[in-house]
């Protein structure tokens, strides 16, 4: 499994005692929960260090503070960071913080949904 089982049962959790609607799906080589149509955060485990890490979609504006916060760096699949995309490696795993900002983020992200 290319994600932590545990880790995406705590996401739910957090996200169903908020009252989001949300869809799960596997999406990009680990599991994504998107709400309104929009990738919110996802994990997957970094095949460099064998590690859960959680992506979250966070937006360039707050980008440079939460770069600040421990285990956060910007999220690069491709040799090129992704805007407004961030990693956190499990010494940063506050999921409540990392969901909440991903959450207030999401009103402004464009849909991943095709039109």
């Amino acid at each position: 499994m290319a994600y932590s089982e545990h880790q995406k049962e705590r996401i739910e959790r957090i996200l169903k005692e908020k009252t989001i609607k949300f869809e799960g799906r596997k999406f990009m080589g680990g599991y994504c929960f998107f709400v309104d149509d929009k990738m919110c955060i996802g994990l997957d485990i970094d095949k460099k260090t064998g590690k859960d890490r959680l992506m979250v979609r966070i937006g360039e504006d707050v980008m440079l503070h939460a770069l600040k916060k421990k285990g956060c760096r910007p999220m690069d699949i491709t040799g090129r960071p992704m805007k407004g995309f961030a990693f956190i490696d499990p010494q940063g795993f506050d999921l409540d913080y990392w969901v909440q900002l991903a959450l207030d983020f999401n009103p402004f992200a464009k849909s991943s949904k095709k039109k």
